[in-house]
């Protein structure tokens, strides 16, 4: 039976449009569904919008708009962006469709039919821009919000309440397995919440206009947490709901993972659904040392990036500088140093130097190795390919990228060691040169073959300067020696040139 692999990421809030920040979230659940797929998995990958609640209609007033205007236009951009960046995904969830709603109000319905959401006269503190309610114990001094800093305002409204205390004891068991949260000081930081003591939280808000009306209650309509973490559940109508729930893993920022780790399996136990596997809490894109956002204004246009050096360059960075579960310092410079030493230099250079190695060598064609290759690169490809599935296994894309450069340093050594161009003068070396010429090539096309995951343009782009047809698409091809001899070199542009200058606008 085909296994099956469900990844999601969170739906972007619709208040603006996306920064890097989220394009790192994107493109590493896109990687991690990209890997999936190539092993032969049944995969699902689904991302959206959150398009309702309170930040969206404070913002879509002070700026005259229609709401449902204003989300249409920002989800269009989102999903622009995404087709940019080759991203996979196989379904696009917006909170403002037909079928979210009238998934949220059917889930509203049960749980309130049930007993587990209750009518009740709420008194506290609110986050506007967290959406999230705080007592006055948890409140920071000075009435602040402990996960914004910004100043809370006190609330008095009769809302709908979930029971969210019934389930502390199962909450706090399952975050007790290791493996549920990753990486671990998200883990620890749920649990010391969690034995805090966990409160009842609103689930509903009154006279609030853009959201999704509680049913029977039009006064009332569905707070953030049923409409916006249901959407999991939510996009898988009919037959795909038995097929690929339960998630085996949810890629959220570090600052939401409370809700996906404590609110969000409360919700599914009331529901009497199966957990998610897991969910990875990734960390923040940084800009002189403070968190990207776009409530801070210092966020940065990935379309720039992407005009300036393509997507393939912008993926590599985010996947390979950003560590697992930490906060990364973005900075364009940094940008360029990726792009110049690891896929101009390294992986480029091999590419031109292995390609022209053969035209001159070998009369274009890939040369039998016939019995005389040493079996180093071969070696050296074993060994990167191992260190790439066990890094990916963890979710760790840097660790994967580097295991993989691994074979592209050691490749790029061996064209020096062997000195093609030495071999080329003894006609008794004929045979050894065809096995070198031939290693570095399949040395490339295991290469491109890893790197489908993380890249999209390029794999096919060294593919297609080795002479073989299409672009990698199995992980199985990863094995040595399946590239077969006599394939016809075909020389192109250099992979990644080099940047000389960034040009900073």
């Amino acid at each position: 039976m085909t296994r099956r692999f469900y990844v999601t990421t969170a739906i972007y809030y619709a208040n603006d449009r996306l920064h890097i920040g989220h394009c790192y979230e994107i493109i590493l659940a896109d990687a991690i569904a990209r890997y999936h797929r190539a092993k032969g998995e049944d995969v699902f990958f689904l991302t959206g919008t959150d398009e309702h609640g309170t930040k969206v209609e404070r913002r879509v007033q002070a700026l005259g708009r229609d709401p449902q205007g204003w989300v249409d236009e920002i989800a269009a951009a989102n999903q622009t962006l995404f087709a940019a960046l080759g991203i996979s995904n196989d379904d696009f969830i917006r909170t403002s469709e037909a079928r979210h709603r009238r998934a949220v109000q059917r889930i509203f319905a049960q749980l309130h039919q049930q007993g587990d959401i209750y009518l009740d006269r709420y008194e506290g503190w609110y986050c506007p821009h967290e959406e999230a309610f705080w007592t006055e114990t948890k409140a920071l001094p000075g009435h602040l919000c402990p996960e914004c800093g910004r100043p809370l305002e006190w609330t008095r409204e009769t809302a709908y309440r979930f029971r969210l205390s019934k389930y502390h004891a199962q909450i706090e068991a399952l975050l007790e397995q290791r493996d549920f949260v990753v990486p671990p000081a998200r883990r620890n930081e749920a649990l010391a919440f969690v034995r805090q003591g966990l409160d009842d939280i609103a689930v509903s808000r009154a006279g609030l206009q853009w959201g999704i009306p509680v049913p029977g209650d039009p006064a009332q309509t569905v707070y953030v947490w049923i409409d916006a973490l249901t959407n999991y559940i939510n996009a898988l109508e009919g037959q795909r709901f038995a097929r690929y729930w339960p998630a085996n893993l949810h890629i959220v920022g570090k600052d939401i993972a409370r809700f996906h780790v404590v609110i969000w399996p409360a919700l599914l136990l009331a529901l009497g659904l199966p957990l998610p596997g897991q969910v990875c809490a990734h960390g923040w894109i940084n800009l002189n040392g403070e968190r990207i956002s776009k409530s801070r204004g210092n966020t940065v246009d990935p379309w720039t990036l992407i005009d300036r050096y393509g997507a393939d360059a912008l993926r590599y960075y985010l996947l390979r500088e950003v560590g697992f579960g930490l906060d990364c310092n973005y900075t364009e410079d940094a940008l360029v140093l990726r792009i110049n030493n690891d896929l101009a230099n390294d992986l480029g250079n091999l590419l031109s130097r292995t390609t022209q190695l053969i035209n001159k060598f070998a009369g274009g064609a890939v040369p039998d190795p016939a019995g005389h290759s040493d079996g180093v690169l071969a070696a050296a490809a074993a060994a990167a390919i191992a260190g790439v599935e066990a890094a990916l296994t963890d979710l760790k894309t840097g660790e994967a990228l580097a295991a993989l450069w691994t074979l592209v340093d050691r490749a790029n050594k061996y064209v020096e060691e062997q000195a093609p161009w030495a071999l080329a003068k003894d006609p008794a070396q004929a045979g050894r040169l065809g096995a070198v010429l031939h290693d570095l090539a399949e040395a490339l096309r295991i290469t491109a073959v890893a790197l489908a995951p993380f890249l999209v343009a390029a794999p096919g782009r060294i593919y297609q300067q080795l002479g073989l047809a299409g672009a990698p698409t199995r992980w199985e091809e990863t094995a040595w020696g399946r590239l077969q001899p006599g394939s016809q070199i075909r020389r192109g542009a250099p992979l990644f040139p080099r940047i000389e200058q960034v040009s900073r606008t």
